[in-house]
């Protein structure tokens, strides 16, 4: 199969504490070491810390691979930026195409094309993908036939576009109803226009339409937003997000029904109590926070330009300082997931045109707790 082959065996790669990682939106990953400067203290009573490892790569030769999800039989459906298409990872190891998804449009070095996918939690047949085409983005609604695409139709279009901040994390809440992330897509003033489905976090229905219950009488769930890559609930129910920043502050938020997070006027912590502040922040040239999952009462952050893996203990609202693995060892950092054996899968995204190459980029690792 092109580009793509499988490692079976065990990497024993330790986990290599640093004291911080890196970046801006998708910039070129630095040459240095980057560190953080966490404006929120470490946490005490929280479970017992973490020890991510590298136990093993899962797959390699992949296309930017942008996001994970699980099946029930432990086989996993990724979606591939710049291919436009999705791919079966089988328990034993096995990639095999299920399809194209139709037009999206992914460029080398852009942040368009196929990008977040969401499996309807009652059925597996059904799957909803957030796609740039030449005109929009959009979120559409695939059938699936056994390992095969059958059908594609649009739910939500329009989401305007630029040549950068698209968002495009998708996750179910618990009444069904779809969050979806959307950038700015190089327009400020679109974040705080709550009638614009751009700088949000939307939450819609399975047919696209505002959920019941949404603040604003629209699709609008939050507002004020850059651009949002990431999307995780944590135990309790709380959703929270991680969000690029421009000239000094990358953002781990807890979202609020309504709550309106700045974006133009603040990058980073505000005094002004209409907003709503971050957990965490990074400096833009120490992280680029694309993709979050958490388990263990912890967050874990992929960063592109930091080049790393950040975990940050959660204790209810409460935040610990974050701390860095793996960092540089295996280039930028897209998306992390938690499988349903309770491990990671972190994907690589050296293939996006701002990375550095390595053999058998781009690849996804599992990784233990």
């Amino acid at each position: 199969m092109e580009r793509r082959t499988l490692l079976t065996g065990i990497a024993a790669i330790g986990a290599a504490t640093l004291v911080g990682c890196g970046g801006d939106d998708e910039k070129p990953s630095p040459t240095r070491t980057p560190s953080t400067t966490p404006t929120s203290p470490p946490t005490s009573g929280v479970p017992a810390r973490v020890d991510p490892r590298i136990a093993s790569t899962v797959a390699t030769g992949l296309n930017v691979p942008w996001d994970i999800v699980f099946l029930e039989n432990g086989d996993a459906l990724v979606s591939q930026r710049d291919e436009g298409s999705i791919v079966r990872i089988t328990t034993a190891g096995k990639v095999s195409k299920v399809g194209d998804v139709d037009g999206a449009s992914g460029v080398a070095g852009g942040e368009g094309g196929l990008l977040g996918l969401a499996l309807a939690p009652d059925d597996e047949s059904t799957l909803f993908a957030f796609v740039t085409t030449g005109s929009d983005d959009r979120v559409v609604r695939l059938t699936l036939d056994g390992s095969t695409i059958r059908d594609q139709e649009p739910i939500l279009t329009d989401i305007a576009i630029g040549s950068r901040h698209h968002g495009g994390r998708l996750l179910f809440d618990r009444e069904g109803n779809l969050f979806v992330s959307t950038g700015d897509a190089g327009d400020g003033d679109l974040a705080q226009d709550r009638d614009s489905l751009n700088g949000k976090v939307l939450r819609i229905t399975r047919d696209g339409k505002a959920a019941p219950g949404n603040p604003f009488g629209n699709r609008t769930w939050s507002y004020g937003h850059r651009n949002i890559e990431g999307l995780a609930y944590d135990a309790d129910g709380r959703l929270w997000a991680t969000e690029f920043g421009q000239d000094s502050a990358d953002e781990l938020n807890l979202i609020e029904r309504g709550g309106n997070y700045g974006w133009p006027g603040v990058e980073g912590r505000s005094d002004d109590r209409d907003l709503v502040n971050p957990k965490v922040t990074w400096g833009t040239d120490e992280c680029s926070p694309a993709g979050v999952a958490i388990a263990r009462s912890t967050a874990f952050v992929a960063a592109l330009q930091g080049e790393c893996l950040f975990a940050v203990r959660l204790d209810g609202e409460k935040v610990g300082k974050p701390k860095a693995y793996f960092g540089g060892d295996h280039g930028r950092i897209r998306t992390v997931v938690a499988a349903p054996d309770g491990a990671l899968w972190v994907a690589t995204s050296n293939t996006d045109g701002r990375g550095d190459l390595r053999d058998g980029d781009d690849r996804i690792f599992r990784v233990t707790l």
